[in-house]
């Protein structure tokens, strides 16, 4: 699918980090790991970024998580753009032994380690969760490492990351998976970048669309909020969709395609190939 994704001209490809899900209506599910499969996308691909949607700094000790990244980055030739947030499915969390207390001071921690190593090289750091003394990436990362992004809508996380990342990006849930539930939000990270002494414009948005297409089965979620109305339509309707989110200041979007398939990436082409003829 990455390659055919290519193939059509779609410009990244994202997977989830996530562990398992669980509940009464679907049972147990879940994808496979991230960064193993993300490996395999950066070597089976030569021109589409790659990244996790996003990184979960709860499921590796930071550095590793670090050290995952730049091999991965190398891989795919430099293509990699690291998403991270604190996670929040609580059922991964027991399932797989991994503590859910107190999960922004853990990120504040990780976020340090990740990005000094990958951007630096290097770190010495003590915290109240982790540690990393006189750690050092060898080989070196490419100059700079990949571009950080962070997914998350709270104020306390965007002021931890906002100084330093390249992206931020909104669930489409946060959105209503509609353009015009992007405004708030916007205004959130234009405060946290006005509060760290950055121009709005160094921290590019971006936002997860829902989209349904022919044979959807829906994708099973049991939260009220995540139940919105799906972006549908001929390909000139979803790409006017698109366009109304580049209207309210969105760089990229991550199509989450109900259902995930081939033939749904081959009904969205003519969809891409709209966007580029009005571009």
């Amino acid at each position: 699918m990455s390659r055919l994704g290519e193939q059509l001209g779609f410009d990244s490809v994202w997977m989830g980090d996530h562990l398992l899900y669980r509940d009464e209506a679907h049972g147990a599910r879940g994808p496979w790991e991230a960064w193993t499969m993300l490996a395999g996308i950066a070597a089976s691909t030569s021109r589409i970024a790659i990244g996790p949607l996003v990184a979960c700094t709860s499921f590796h000790n930071p550095a590793m998580l670090a050290k995952l990244a730049g091999t991965v980055d190398e891989i795919s030739g430099g293509r990699l753009i690291l998403g991270l947030g604190a996670g929040w499915n609580e059922t991964e969390y027991r399932a797989f032994g991994f503590p859910f207390d107190r999960r922004v001071a853990r990120f504040a921690e990780a976020f340090t380690i990740i990005r000094s190593l990958l951007r630096e090289g290097h770190v010495d750091f003590e915290g109240e969760f982790y540690s990393a003394r006189d750690c050092e990436l060898a080989p070196r990362p490419r100059p700079g490492g990949p571009r950080l992004m962070v997914g998350s809508m709270g104020e306390r996380m965007l002021a931890l990351t906002v100084p330093y990342v390249d992206a931020w990006n909104a669930w489409y849930s946060w959105t209503g998976n509609r353009p015009d539930g992007i405004g708030p939000l916007r205004a959130k990270v234009d405060a946290a970048c006005a509060a760290a002494g950055r121009n709005p414009s160094e921290v590019e948005r971006t936002v997860a669309v829902l989209v349904r297409l022919p044979g959807a089965t829906g994708r099973g979620e049991q939260d009220p909020a995540e139940q919105v109305t799906p972006l549908e339509g001929t390909s000139e309707v979803i790409a006017d969709g698109l366009r109304a989110y580049a209207r309210e200041g969105i760089r990229h979007v991550q199509l989450v395609i109900d259902p995930i398939t081939e033939a749904s990436l081959e009904i969205l082409a003519p969809v891409l190939q709209n966007l580029d003829d009005r571009s």
